[in-house]
C-alpha cells in the first residue's frame, strides 16, 4: 500500500504546481494592492468594493449569468432527446453518433468559433439564404443570438454525452418491470427513465454552465467589441488594463459563484438519487 502511495507523489506535486499555486496567487492579488517602497503588498477589500459598488460591472455579471442559463437550458432541450435517441439505438448506430458528436471537439474551439463568424456575417451563408425570402436587413452577427448560438454549438456535445452515458447504463429490467405493472410509455419515462438520468443531466449542466458563464473569446468574437461579458472583463483587466488585483478579485468572485453552483448541483443530484431509491 505504501508503494502505491509513493506513486501518487508526482501527481500531487503536479496538481499543486498547476492548480493550487495559481489559485493562491489569485487569492493574494485579490486581497491586496500595490504597496510602496517599504511594503510590496497592502491588504485591502477595495477591489471587491469597486466591483460590487459599480452598477456597470454588476450588469455585466447579470448578463453573463443570463447568457449562461439560456445556453444551459437550450443544451438540455436539444441534448436530452439526442442522448435518448443514441442510447436507444443499436450499438453500431450508437458508435456512429458518438463519433459524429465528438468529432467537432477534435478541432480547437477558437477555430470552430471563427467559422461561425463567416457563417453569420453579412454576405455569409445564412444571410444569403434569408435574402432569398426578402429578409435583407436581418443582423445575425454581434448579437445575443450569435453569442448563445456559439456557446450552444461548442458546449452541446458535453451535455449530449453525459445524458447518453446515464441512459446507456440504465438497467433495462426496470423498464420491463414498469411495463409489466401496467405503466404506459409516458409514465415509465417520468417515473423511471427521467429520475435515473438526472445524474447525467446534472453533470451536463455543470459542464455547460460553468464554462459558459466565464467564457471570454466566444462573446468577443461573435458579440463584437461592444459586447462585454464577465470573462471579457477579466481578460481585459489582466491583458489590457494591467490591473491584476482587480482582475483577480473578479476571478475570485466568479470562483465562489462556480463553487456554489457545483455544490447546489451536487445537492440536487444526491436528493434525486435518494428519492429514486426510495421509490
Amino acid at each position: 500500500m505504501k508503494q502505491f502511495r509513493k506513486m501518487t507523489y508526482p501527481y500531487v506535486i503536479w496538481i499543486s504546481i498547476m492548480i493550487v499555486v495559481p489559485m493562491l496567487l489569485i487569492l493574494l492579488y485579490a486581497f491586496t494592492k500595490e504597496g510602496n517602497e517599504v511594503t510590496t503588498f497592502v491588504f485591502t477589500f477595495a477591489n471587491f468594493k469597486r466591483f460590487l459598488s459599480d452598477t456597470i460591472f454588476l450588469e455585466v455579471l447579470w448578463r453573463s449569468l443570463k447568457i449562461a442559463v439560456a445556453t444551459t437550458v437550450i443544451c438540455i432541450l436539444l441534448g436530452y432527446p439526442a442522448g435518448y435517441y443514441i442510447a436507444k439505438s443499436s450499438e453500431k448506430i450508437m458508435m456512429r453518433w458518438v463519433l459524429v458528436i465528438t468529432m467537432p471537439t477534435w478541432i480547437n474551439m477558437l477555430v470552430r468559433t471563427y467559422a461561425w463568424v463567416g457563417i453569420l456575417q453579412d454576405g455569409g451563408v445564412i444571410s444569403r439564404f434569408l435574402a432569398l425570402f426578402g429578409l435583407n436587413d436581418v443582423v445575425l452577427l454581434y448579437t445575443d443570438f450569435a453569442v448563445v448560438l456559439g456557446m450552444v454549438y461548442n458546449f452541446l456535445p458535453f451535455m449530449i454525452l453525459q445524458i447518453y452515458t446515464a441512459l446507456a447504463k440504465m438497467d433495462g429490467s426496470l423498464l420491463e418491470a414498469s411495463h409489466d405493472l401496467g405503466a404506459n410509455r409516458v409514465q415509465t419515462f417520468l417515473r423511471i427513465t427521467l429520475p435515473l438520468s438526472l445524474p447525467g443531466v446534472i453533470s451536463g449542466i455543470t459542464l455547460v454552465f460553468l464554462p459558459a458563464v466565464s467564457s471570454f473569446f466566444i462573446p468577443k468574437l461573435l458579440g463584437g467589441g461592444q459586447y462585454v461579458m464577465i470573462g471579457t472583463v477579466i481578460e481585459s483587466q489582466f491583458l489590457t488594463a494591467g490591473d491584476w488585483n482587480f482582475g483577480s478579485a473578479i476571478s475570485f468572485i466568479m470562483a465562489v459563484i462556480i463553487m456554489l453552483s457545483m455544490y447546489a448541483a451536487k445537492k440536487v443530484d444526491k436528493s434525486e438519487v435518494a428519492e429514486s431509491e426510495v421509490a
